[in-house]
């Protein structure tokens, strides 16, 4: 039989999908691998130069382009070699093997699930507000790029966050343009028979019907599920439709969908995870559901089924602030959990509202998804060393009578997707000195490589992202000013703002107050004369959002654009308005100093400076979150004096004075002071030393091999262990846990005597330990680290038992006799082979 060629019906614009090579295409668009390799952006300007230009989507240029443009240009021998070339490249990488598969090869590690409420992987696929989402993004990246096993489990907005538009009163509007699924790179997830994979939520009262969709990120999968289903009412359509809107209801039900939701989606696809990564509290409720699906999987009940999993369960806190971290009423948690807890969990509400409790029986109390997320999880970390030290000081109260020191919150430092944010000359300038593939393996020798670079070579590459940096200014601006009706006068202005030529300074953050985005107004005049001296001129570029809801923020985006409508400031300030991830990527790329201001150590992280580094960037920030780490005087410039000071506007007025200070003295001198051959030394210097010793640090390469290696593969054998043969490690533990709960309070410690002798610190401890098992808890001997150092744990040797009733057990240990021997406690902590102390259990008892 002879094939006819289908003919696309003249009402729709059905997709070329009969034309050959077509097939090519939408493999490479479908990939969001296009937003940090840059192979196929030819592919795409052919197509059609002025969409790519405008959307930078490809999934778009090849829906919206004609069924005779793309056969033309499949035919055009050339072009259809390219595509050909770049699809055969495309799936040799993804079947090499990379680094995990290299030096893991043989872990338990199979899949690690990584849930957050939001991602940012690029300006085409808008499910992202900032931070959050940008370590999200980057790190799926990057697990991408050394073939790390992970999977990401997030929701698809219709909406997500809003759309800035400065108002002619220079007020921010919010504007919420709908998400067409049609448009974005992202495809129905289907079962092998085609049918939709949909999923079912029982929400009190109802049923919600959610859509899967899946996202490629290279060799990644990101999972989204939405609520936008016809099946579902009006209301329940819209639970997915904002992100950060609405109120604790809309959040509770958008966490709900995320974590129960999204276990079962990774279910249905017949997945199963040994680690479950929750990026932030609002993942929480996976831990539940993951504890549900064990149980039902074992016949375990649920506090083995959580004993179980919890070991294969990370949490990364990104709050710096206890009232950063959601919470909901006990009556929501009754509302929307009190069926699942008595009919899925089998437990009695109370039990599950005290896992999300400070005190487990205290009604009035919240309930609180950093607690749930700490109490279902087998470790917990901050996103930079500083931010571990904070939050070990936040989750305090959840382990009375332990040290802050050792409050079980370690860190790992976020880092950014250095290929992501390269421009491109800087990619070919970082390619020459240490090869392409300097991203996906160790990064051993970067920092050696890239200071082979000369200082004439460093400083031609800074002058190219300058002028690539104004032009782009000029042409949003230009958009800008004429979207808002500006008059052409104003419109041409802008169209010759800047000079590549100037030091370029950038602001560009959410509008928070703890940000202090207006501490370089602090004094107006005098930010005037820096930028408008003739000599040593300055230009800045300001840009970010405040939440809808935020009038503080809000006013503080009015103050900025008062000042820039100044006559004398016009042409050497500019806002530009709807802050996304296409604007931050041009702005990293040429910016001379990047600033960063915020009130310390409110920070958790920030990670926007360390997008500027792989570009040749030079950080001035407070020394917070990332910063507080990174600096030294050879690579930026630090301000304040690295200690708290909360909110005081006196000290605020003091570290503006600073700021000023450092742009006046030291910053823009060392720009404009030039040698004999017109080039910065001094500057290219501090620049050569920012790239070579903070990028390899500072990415996500970095990052996810450590996640890699401290967590995933130490969480995925400790589940294994757990889980075996139905839970039964799990079960010894909970039976563990309820002797001790039974027994704890009998205990006691008797005479302690220390002797010194032969430079050592002799201690000799007596316990009652009763009916207790000396298996079961451990003695230590305690000290306090010395200047922020290590604390000092000596575990002491049980020596005799007493067989009386008396239950006596002598505990002996020698340290060294140079501290002093009141210096030490005695202490006793429960003890249980792989059970990780205080986090699953806190209890302990001090001698004194």
């Amino acid at each position: 039989m002879n094939k006819q060629k289908r003919v696309s019906h003249p009402i729709y614009n059905l997709l070329a999908t009969d034309i050959e090579g077509f097939e090519f295409l939408a493999e490479l668009a479908l990939d969001m691998q296009w937003s940090w390799d840059h192979s196929t952006d030819e592919v795409w300007r052919q197509l059609d130069p002025e969409l790519w230009e405008i959307t930078h989507n490809p999934w778009v240029v090849l829906e919206t382009v004609s069924r005779s443009r793309i056969e033309d240009m499949l035919t055009d021998s050339v072009y259809r070699k390219n595509v050909d070339d770049l699809v055969k490249i495309k799936r040799q990488n993804l079947d090499a093997p990379a680094w995990f598969q290299q030096h893991h090869a043989k872990s338990p590690l199979t899949c690690a699930a990584y849930f957050s409420l939001e991602f940012m992987l690029s300006e085409a696929l808008p499910i992202y507000s900032g931070g959050l989402g940008n370590v999200a993004g980057d790190q799926l990246k990057a697990a991408s790029d050394l073939g790390v096993p992970v999977v990401g489990v997030g929701l698809l907005y219709q909406q997500g966050y809003f759309r800035q538009v400065i108002d002619k009163d220079g007020a921010q509007q919010s504007l919420f343009p709908y998400n067409d699924p049609g448009q974005l790179p992202i495809t129905p997830l289907r079962r092998a028979d085609g049918e939709w994979l949909r999923l079912e939520i029982a929400l009190p009262g109802y049923l919600v019907w959610l859509r899967a969709w899946q996202v490629q990120v290279g060799r990644i999968k990101l999972y989204l599920l939405d609520s936008n289903d016809a099946a579902n009412i009006p209301a329940h359509r819209g639970i997915t439709s904002e992100l950060y809107g609405g109120g604790p209801e809309l959040r509770l039900k958008q966490e709900l969908l995320l974590g129960i939701g999204g276990w079962r989606l990774l279910n249905a696809l017949g997945l199963k995870p040994e680690v479950c990564h929750l990026n932030e509290g609002h993942a929480a409720f996976a831990v539940l559901e993951r504890a549900r699906t064990f149980m039902q999987e074992t016949g375990q009940p649920f506090d083995v089924a959580l004993a179980a999993t919890r070991a294969g369960n990370l949490f990364t806190t990104h709050t710096a602030v206890s009232a950063g971290f959601d919470r909901f009423t006990p009556a929501l948690i009754k509302q929307y959990l009190g069926g699942y807890a008595e009919h899925s969990l089998e437990i009695p509400l109370h039990d599950l509202m005290a896992l999300g409790r400070r005190d487990p029986d205290n009604i009035l109390e919240d309930f609180n998804m950093a607690y749930l997320a700490i109490r279902g999880s087998g470790a917990v970390n901050g996103v930079s060393k500083l931010h571990g030290k904070v939050s070990r000081h936040l989750f305090e109260p959840l382990f009375p009578r332990w040290p802050a020191d050792e409050v079980p919150v370690g860190h790992v430092t976020n880092g950014v997707h250095m290929p992501t944010w390269d421009s491109a000359p800087a990619d070919a300038l970082w390619t020459e000195a240490c090869g392409k593939d300097r991203w996906v393996g160790t990064m051993k020798t970067l920092e050696q490589d890239i200071r082979e670079i000369s200082d004439a070579g460093l400083w031609h590459f800074r002058l190219s992202a300058g002028r690539s940096l104004v032009d782009y200014v000029r042409k949003r601006l230009s958009r800008q000013l004429t979207a808002y009706g500006a008059a052409s006068e104003t419109v041409q202005r802008a169209g010759n703002l800047f000079d590549p030529g100037v030091l370029t300074l950038g602001f560009a953050r959410r509008f928070a107050t703890y940000k202090r985005p207006n501490l370089l107004l602090h004094d107006p005049d005098r930010l005037l004369l820096l930028l408008t001296n003739p000599e040593q001129p300055v230009q800045l570029i300001i840009a970010g959002k405040a939440h809808p809801e935020d009038r503080t923020g809000q006013a503080l985006i009015q103050e900025w654009i008062r000042f820039i409508r100044q006559p004398k400031a016009r042409a050497h300030v500019v806002f530009l308005d709807d802050y996304d991830m296409l604007l931050s990527e041009q702005l990293v790329h040429g910016v001379d100093v990047w600033i960063n201001t915020p009130r310390r150590p409110w920070e958790a992280c920030g990670t926007s400076g360390m997008k500027v580094l792989v570009n040749g960037g030079i950080n001035l920030s407070v020394l917070d979150g990332w910063w507080a780490e990174a600096y030294t005087p050879e690579v930026g410039w630090a301000l304040g004096d690295g200690q708290e000071h909360g909110d005081d506007p006196a000290w605020d007025a003091v570290e503006a004075n600073a700021l000023y200070d450092l742009l006046e003295r030291e910053v823009i001198p060392e720009f404009y002071t030039r040698d004999e051959n017109g080039i910065p030394a001094v500057w290219v210097s501090r620049m050569r030393e920012s790239m070579a010793r903070l990028t390899p640090r500072f990415s996500a390469n970095r990052a996810v091999r450590e996640y890699t290696e401290q967590h995933y593969l130490p969480a995925a054998a400790a589940f294994r262990t757990r889980a075996a043969d139905k839970g039964t490690i799990g079960k010894q533990m909970v039976e563990w846990r309820h002797e001790l709960e039974k027994k704890w309070a009998a205990l006691r410690f008797g005479e302690v005597t220390v002797e010194t002798k032969g430079k050592q610190h002799l201690y000799e401890a007596r316990v009652i330990l009763k009916e207790i098992d000396p298996m079961a808890v451990r003695v230590e001997l305690y000290a306090e680290g010395i200047n922020d150092g290590v604390p000092v744990r000596q575990e002491m040797m049980c020596d005799s038992i007493f067989a009386d009733a008396s239950g006596w057990v002598i505990y002996n240990a020698a340290v060294s006799d140079d501290r002093p021997p009141d210096d030490y406690t005695v202490r006793l902590i429960p003890y249980c082979d792989g059970v990780a102390i205080p986090l699953e259990n806190s209890r302990i008892l001090w001698q004194r």
